[in-house]
């Protein structure tokens, strides 16, 4: 049984050596961006080499942070931008919040719409998607899209698209950041999966449409559009159809979006089923993302399983092997999520928001928090390997495969339903 808990061991060490090369390929990439010219040294150099760019906003539903949302996206510092809004209807709640804050800007650079055509075959925001594309001026050179729960800064718009100047970037990307705080669990646990699902999605290149710049010229030479009228979700595909042009995603550290929603964990569990649902569906790494998430499961439970089974069988070297494979792999987690955390808030800082500190009951909460959030996640990698039907935003979707989607039945958004699963 000793070989047993020496191979366990490693197994743990080698889960842990995994994570810490992420983190630092992660915050490698940070410091790339600590040490360029910042935004505001070279604003008035650039502004005659930026394209002109149309924003996105799909809606459906009226978001808690909507109002800011809108605020900041008509206020930023571009020459020559447009927000295309798309409401699922004019009747849903975000389509008065929507008229009555650019009423209130007086913006001139906006066009508001409801969904024209909800298909069948594909996600309402893949529909209202492919409507805004289809309506683009002749002149845009690339599309930015923005979810209703992102808080853009003023030169978000700005920081996202400058790197397509590069012409082997098809498309860039941020990622969203949630905060340990809060007085749901949910967001405990959404804060814990994140920060694993950040380095994650920057080590596989999986775009995040919440802040995602895409060129133009991709949408002539590929078939995106037909693939969004006939998908269940616009970002996890394009890093596979950008690199069939020989082009790739770029992800943009300034783009690190705080969100400072909450979430209880009976909104958060079909949440990240999506996420998860998504990967699987359109992502060429899907595989690996899976068995790395079923390793951290079984692994660590078989030691920690067959430690008390040891220990009354008098096998004492095994035990020590499980608990030093244990200590090695939670502490390893422990210290790259505190370096996560440093390295994203001196991003944030650079940007000039203000995070809330961290105090000794939130830490308290997040380790309590930590085998929680993974037996969350094995449950929602388990249900995402074999869904076959969602409910997202009140719209039942039948999932028979990435391109046969079948919206069930279409409904506008009434008021009465929740908030709290988002857009992404």
């Amino acid at each position: 049984m000793n070989e047993v808990s020496i191979i366990i061991c490693g197994l743990l060490t080698c889960l842990a050596i995994f994570y810490v090369w992420l983190t630092v390929a992660f915050v490698s990439k940070l410091n790339q961006y600590r040490s360029t010219p910042q935004e505001k040294d070279i604003l008035i150099d650039e502004k005659k080499n930026l394209p002109s760019a149309s924003v996105i906003l799909c809606l459906r539903g009226a978001d808690p942070f909507l109002p800011k949302c809108l605020e900041a996206l008509l206020n930023q510092n571009y020459p020559d931008y447009e927000l295309q809004i798309v409401v699922d209807s004019d009747k849903d709640p975000a389509w008065e919040m929507v008229t009555q804050t650019v009423e209130k800007q007086a913006a001139k650079h906006v066009k508001i719409s409801s969904l024209v055509v909800p298909r069948l075959t594909c996600s309402l925001k893949c529909s209202a998607l492919v409507q805004a594309v289809s309506n683009l001026d002749a002149n845009c050179e690339v599309v930015a899209l923005v979810d209703a729960d992102t808080v853009v800064h003023s030169n978000w718009l700005r920081q996202l698209i400058s790197p397509l100047a590069d012409p082997q970037v098809g498309a860039t990307t941020g990622n969203r950041w949630f905060l340990p705080q809060g007085k749901y669990w949910g967001s405990v646990v959404r804060y814990i999966w994140n920060v694993a699902a950040v380095i994650q999605m920057h080590f596989y290149r999986i775009p995040w449409g919440g802040s995602l710049a895409i060129k133009t010229k991709v949408f002539r030479r590929t078939q995106l559009l037909k693939k969004w009228e006939q998908a269940f979700n616009e970002d996890t595909m394009l890093k596979h159809i950008l690199q069939q042009q020989g082009l790739r995603v770029e992800f943009v550290p300034s783009i690190i979006m705080v969100n400072r929603e909450e979430t209880d964990l009976k909104s958060f569990i079909p949440w990240v089923q999506r996420q998860l649902l998504c990967s699987r569906l359109y992502h060429t790494s899907w595989k690996a993302i899976a068995i790395h998430g079923v390793l951290t499961t079984v692994i660590p439970t078989v030691a920690i399983a067959l430690s008390p089974f040891m220990w009354l069988n008098g096998q004492l070297p095994a035990v020590a092997y499980f608990g030093s494979g244990l200590a090695i792999y939670v502490v390893t987690q422990i210290l790259c999520l505190v370096i996560l955390e440093y390295q994203v808030r001196g991003i944030v800082k650079l940007k000039g928001e203000i995070l809330p500190s961290i105090d000794a009951a939130t830490v308290f909460k997040v380790l309590l928090a930590l085998p929680l959030t993974q037996m969350v996640y094995t449950f929602a990698l388990t249900s995402a390997m074999f869904m076959q039907q969602v409910k997202w935003r009140g719209i039942t979707y039948q999932i028979k495969g990435p391109w046969d989607i079948k919206l069930v039945e279409y409904q506008p958004y009434t008021a009465t339903e929740t908030s709290v699963d988002s857009i992404m």
